[in-house]
């Protein structure tokens, strides 16, 4: 009974022992028809009260044979071995009962401790395979998880890999697009820039135009006065009337002076021109700031004149002599002062509009030399900026005049040019009375 029981379990074991290390469906059906038939057997036995003893016996020693001789079953050698044991005191025990009872019957007691010693270990080896099989069941299962895991982190880092190339072009698209949209961008701000230039060369052109127009009406007067008094002094000439004839030809001398005059006046205008119109070279020169500032004034408020015949207002100036010239570019300096001077103007025509019998149009340049530089005030009597928009009026394309009247960059050219410059601009104003552009340039 005791042989089938250990029979029975033993088949038992191998058979999970293979279904975890090595799953093989032929062994694990042989294996699970041996435990069957050892119970079929048992109950045969048990039931005819044979002797199944030499039958238990044969299968112990089948069953050693084949997991010891089959490598399928080399997880549970170690378990098999322990049997061996057991089954050589069975066996020895069996073949001393049959052929020898009487020296069976005085070693009797001795067989049953060593059966009791060899079940003993074999239950300890069990014992002991079961904690080895847990451990490695564990470690099975840890490797399997950890193949699992690098299996997930592989097809993730796939996964990843493909959406880092995706983003990649997409990043490099977004890039060739943005370059393309700055290239444009900048494009547009030099063609802005070139067409406030343009604009600004346009209002200086109509200042000059109105400006030598005076000179040139004098040189035209005085040259027919000249051919008048040059015919009346020939006639007196053939008179023989010399004392007229010399007072006529002192007034032609007069008039040729006062032609003179006007036509260097007429030359300095061209050269002003030509001076604001060239290209800026980039360098700083000595410059005379005052004489820079009233030349355009001057052209600024001629400028206007030229679109609105009607247009009147009161230049003042208030120049500090002791200033001397100062390093800056001319060119730079003098767009900076006919955008301010503009401005004004126009601050003082629209509030001219608004109060066309009380109001005095006034606008004023100052400049002052203090320790800290030197400093230039454009100030009008105008309308003021408002309160809600004084921020941002030195931002690109801003401007408060009306659609088509202004681009929006003259003050933020004019505030990076005097930045350029290490010198700084500011504006104070009261709306409704008038504001204040100070200009400050090291000296």
């Amino acid at each position: 009974m005791l042989e089938a029981i250990l029979i029975f379990f033993l088949l038992r074991y191998l058979r999970n022992s293979l279904r975890k290390s090595s799953p093989n469906e032929r062994w694990d059906r042989i294996l699970n028809f041996s435990s069957i038939a050892i119970i079929v057997l048992f109950v045969i036995g048990e039931s005819t009260r044979a002797d199944m003893t030499w039958v238990w016996d044969i299968l112990l020693l089948a069953l050693l044979w084949i997991t010891l001789k089959d490598p399928v079953f080399k997880n549970t050698t170690q378990v098999m071995y322990a049997v061996v044991p057991l089954a050589l005191i069975r066996i020895f025990t069996h073949i001393t009962y049959q052929f020898f009872p009487g020296f069976y019957d005085k070693i009797n007691q001795y067989f049953d401790l060593a059966f009791g010693v060899a079940i003993t270990w074999l239950i300890s080896i069990l014992i002991k395979s079961r904690k080895q099989q847990k451990a490695l069941d564990a470690e099975r299962q840890k490797t399997r998880e950890e193949e699992e895991r690098r299996k997930f982190i592989a097809v993730q880092k796939d996964e990843l890999e493909v959406l880092v190339n995706e983003r990649t072009k997409e990043l490099v698209q977004q890039k060739e697009e943005l370059q393309q949209t700055l290239s444009e961008l900048r494009e547009a701000q030099a063609q802005l820039i070139q067409s406030e230039k343009m604009a600004s060369l346009g209002e200086l052109t109509a200042g000059i135009a109105h400006e030598i127009q005076n000179p040139l009406n004098f040189v035209n007067n005085f040259s027919d006065v000249n051919s008048e008094l040059i015919g009346e002094m020939q006639i007196e000439l053939q008179n023989g009337n010399m004392e007229e004839a010399i007072a006529i030809a002192n007034d032609i001398k007069e008039n040729e002076e006062k032609i003179n005059h006007h036509g260097k006046r007429a030359d300095a205008i061209v050269k002003g021109m030509l001076q604001h119109s060239r290209k800026s070279s980039g360098q700083k020169e000595p410059t005379d700031i005052n004489a820079l500032a009233d030349e355009y004034l001057r052209l600024s408020y001629h400028g206007l004149r030229a679109k609105d015949k009607s247009f009147n207002a009161t230049m003042e100036t208030h120049f500090d002599e002791s200033i001397g010239k100062i390093n800056m570019i001319p060119q730079d300096i003098g767009r900076v002062l006919l955008n301010l001077f503009n401005n004004a103007f126009y601050a003082v025509s629209e509030q001219i509009k608004r109060n066309p019998e009380s109001y005095k149009p006034t606008v004023s340049v100052t400049t002052k030399k203090c320790d800290d530089g030197v400093f230039i005030t454009v100030e009008d009597n105008g309308s003021g900026i408002p309160q809600k928009v004084l921020d941002k009026i030195f931002q690109p394309f801003f401007t408060t005049k009306p659609t088509g009247e202004g681009t929006g960059l003259g003050l933020s050219l004019s505030y990076d040019i005097i930045k350029a410059h290490g010198g700084q601009i500011k504006v104070e104003t009261d709306e409704g009375k008038g504001t204040k552009f100070i200009i400050q340039l090291p000296a």
